[in-house]
């Protein structure tokens, strides 16, 4: 499969002055389309000649497998449309991202727990927001690794670059603990760390529908544009463009599911957007059987498959409303993000002119929800015939115990609450958790706080020992 040039689009946030540099550098390549990468990167879907692009300055070309560049990821665009934490706004978004000036060789995510429309652990590094202002739980999923795991320490919002370029350069070392991660970047650059006080909480919400003119507030509206065959036309998407800056639209954003979302259209503006829609014969109605899907870019195959199950969605009136469905084959290093997993199993060796069947697993997220991480192999080596009657069985057991968890864990709550001490800083509020230690001074975990020395200083504003109050938390077992 020949690998496509793509450009990395930072956090998947970019200009309407520049989408349509891009659409103008597109065309002089020869292309009428441009594609949207899971990465919330764009696909150039053509083979194009190299000795053209020395023309673009403000362009640069890669291909992820041959140059070693990764995008980085970002939930920018589910901010003020979807759940979100109070203090990650559109305006810190941009501000974090900004500070990343080297061509990460990592994927790196910068998520919001809150939101459902970006995975959270799809990237070798993954900063997902905390409740602390400016601080953020990073997940680590390092090369060679099998399973994330989570750093022992939050992040500054201001020290993200640098401890990402750290984790870069001590791979050398091949480290394969994060116990051994931490000491490496700590002895390699001075940072703000804060302490863990409680582990991330991530809640379940359905996946969000994210097509169509939806509004924000009383007078701006935000549009979701999705293309089933993933070829956005050119003339579509410079005219746009030209009417995001008529509206003073500043960006536009890039989501994983090769769509993109334009936010601030202004209410007296509406109906120029609808003539825009209609004058290019745009279709923002696609049923959710068909925008739910990562699959492959270039993959016809896969495309193929995808078609073929949405239709007999489609025939048996089958909702998936809130699942997602992914397409993959089988030891790929594809970092799995939906609710139910199509694998496509390997061939076995044959001689001669025998015609051998492609067979599939098919694998579901426990709860459905794949942020736990957590795969159950439903059923293996089936043929494509079986997969749609397969998939409807799933996705009914899906809204059959949809609710349910939360329930059993509201019942468990209210039998098995408990009381947890843990001693907080009068000054800024940090907690003390015996449970956690303070990593950022090399405290274990399951240190009384009494045992601390006399000298020991609140990780954050380094207030003294005598600052800390004791509290107590509720713990919900």
């Amino acid at each position: 499969m020949i690998e496509p040039y793509r450009l990395m689009i930072n956090g998947g946030v970019l200009s309407p002055g520049e989408l349509k540099y891009i659409c103008e550098a597109a065309e002089n390549l020869g292309l009428d389309a441009i594609s949207f990468g899971s990465r919330q990167d764009i696909i150039f879907p053509e083979e194009i000649d190299e000795t053209k692009f020395n023309q673009f300055d403000n362009i640069h070309f890669v291909k992820p497998k041959r140059d070693g560049v990764e995008n980085i990821a970002s939930s920018y665009v589910s901010a003020e449309i979807l759940p979100s934490t109070s203090w990650l706004t559109s305006d810190r978004y941009l501000y974090v991202l900004e500070q990343f000036k080297h061509k990460p060789k990592l994927r790196i995510n910068v998520t919001d727990p809150k939101q459902r429309l970006v995975p959270l652990f799809t990237g070798n590094v993954n900063f997902i927001a905390s409740e602390h202002e400016d601080y953020w739980y990073l997940y680590l999923r390092l090369p060679g690794w099998e399973k994330t795991k989570m750093y022992p320490a939050l992040i500054y919002s201001w020290d993200m670059d640098k401890i990402e370029l750290a984790i870069e350069n001590i791979l050398i070392e091949e480290p394969e603990s994060i116990d051994m991660v931490f000491d490496l970047v700590s002895d390699a650059v001075d940072t703000n760390n804060r302490t863990v006080d409680k582990p991330l909480e991530v809640p379940f919400y359905p996946f969000p529908y994210y097509e169509g003119m939806n509004r924000i507030g009383p007078d701006r509206y935000w549009l979701g544009l999705y293309w089933r065959n993933n070829r956005y036309d050119i003339p579509f998407l410079k005219a746009m463009c030209e009417l995001c800056s008529e509206n003073k639209i500043g960006k536009i954003s890039i989501t994983p599911w090769k769509s993109f979302i334009v936010k601030g259209i202004p209410l007296h503006s509406k109906l120029k957007w609808e003539k825009l829609l209609g004058k290019f014969g745009i279709n923002v109605r696609h049923s959710m059987l068909e925008m739910n899907w990562h699959v492959p870019v270039n993959d016809k195959d896969a495309l193929s498959l995808k078609k073929y199950l949405v239709t007999n969605f489609d025939q048996n009136d089958i909702s998936t409303y809130g699942l997602t469905f992914g397409i993959t084959s089988y030891n790929s290093d594809t970092y799995n993000f939906t609710s139910i997993v199509i694998e496509k199993n390997r061939q076995p060796e044959v001689k001669g002119n025998f015609i051998i069947r492609d067979t599939y697993n098919l694998l579901y997220a426990k709860n459905f929800d794949p942020n736990t991480r957590q795969y159950i192999m439903h059923v293996q080596d089936v043929d494509k015939v079986e997969l749609p009657g397969l998939l409807m069985e799933l996705s009914k057991l899906y809204f059959e115990q949809l609710g349910d968890e939360k329930e059993e864990e509201n019942v468990q709550v209210s039998n098995t609450e408990t009381t947890e001490e843990v001693y907080q800083c009068s000054e800024c509020m940090t907690v003390y958790n015996e449970t956690y230690g303070d990593i950022t001074q090399n405290i274990p975990p399951n240190t009384p706080f009494e045992s601390l020395a006399s000298n020991y200083e609140c990780s954050l504003c380094e207030a003294p020992k005598s600052s800390f109050e004791k509290r107590i938390l509720m713990k919900h077992n």
